[in-house]
């Protein structure tokens, strides 16, 4: 399978299965102007949420307000820059559904890993989740009921060189995510990860240069013996495909799952 071939995909449709009505409920969504928090914010309004759309690129959220019209629920832009961790917490307050996702990546060996990029990427992608867990789950507990899905990765679980901070924050966010489910149960909220592997995004798509740099093989090399070397499955998958998880997360046939973590990485770990 050539590199060509792997990067086209599969047909995806773009319509939504309203199945797991979410009506009335609201969701906010990190990280909601692209890729897997685009399709994750797109999908709960599918199924009726009004969703707080969470993101710091004001263009790509106008983009998804408009490619929400006509859904049964609603999307809310909210421009924030997650690293404003108070702002953070505040923004979660009197939410139903909380999708952290929001998340940024840099490909350098440790020894050359920028401190303040480090420090950046655990501040957006573990501790401004933790206090929008802090700031949403009043809402929750006091009516009992709550859905927190974190967009955790494969590198949640696994790891691989020259990917200290992500590897760190995705690992944490596992270990938080376990807690909230652990402290929520009484209450009636569920606290979940799911973790793909490499997702057709923007971020993905920039790691082939990084990747490429790192490695010292050309571009074209990178997805196909770097990336989805240890998948099974030998395709990216595709954002739509990380937001059904997710909506099954949120859904009332999920209420028995919490605490756990949702592989959507064509085998990687079955090794």
């Amino acid at each position: 399978m050539t590199a060509r071939s792997v990067l086209a995909g599969p047909h995806v449709s773009s319509s939504f299965d309203l199945g797991g009505d979410l009506g009335g409920r609201t969701a906010l969504v990190t990280g909601a102007a692209g890729g897997i928090g685009r399709a994750c914010a797109l999908r709960l309004a599918a199924a009726g949420a009004k969703v707080r759309a969470v993101d710091r690129l004001a263009e790509g959220l106008e983009t998804l307000a408009e490619q929400a019209r006509g859904l049964p629920g609603t999307v809310e832009p909210h421009l924030l820059d997650l690293t404003d961790l108070d702002a953070a917490e505040s923004a979660a307050a009197g939410t139903d559904i909380l999708v952290n996702n929001a998340g940024l990546q840099l490909v350098r060996p440790i020894e050359e890993f920028p401190p303040d990029t480090f420090h950046t990427v655990l501040t957006v992608m573990l501790e401004a989740p933790f206090r929008l867990i802090r700031g949403a789950l009043p809402h929750m507990y006091g009516q009992g009921w709550g859905r927190i899905v974190n967009v955790s990765s494969v590198h949640g679980l696994r790891a691989s060189a020259f990917k200290s901070a992500y590897v760190a924050a995705k690992h944490g966010l596992e270990g938080l995510s376990k807690t909230a489910a652990l402290e929520g149960a009484p209450h009636g909220v569920t606290s979940n990860c799911v973790n793909p592997a490499y997702v057709r995004t923007p971020l993905v798509e920039k790691q082939l240069a990084d990747q490429a740099a790192a490695h010292g093989i050309p571009r074209e090399r990178v997805l196909t013996e770097i990336l989805l070397r240890d998948s099974a499955v030998k395709r990216l998958i595709e954002p739509e495909e990380v937001a059904e998880a997710v909506a099954y997360l949120c859904g009332p046939a999920a209420s028995f799952v919490t605490g756990t973590s949702l592989m959507l990485d064509g085998g990687w770990t079955a090794h």
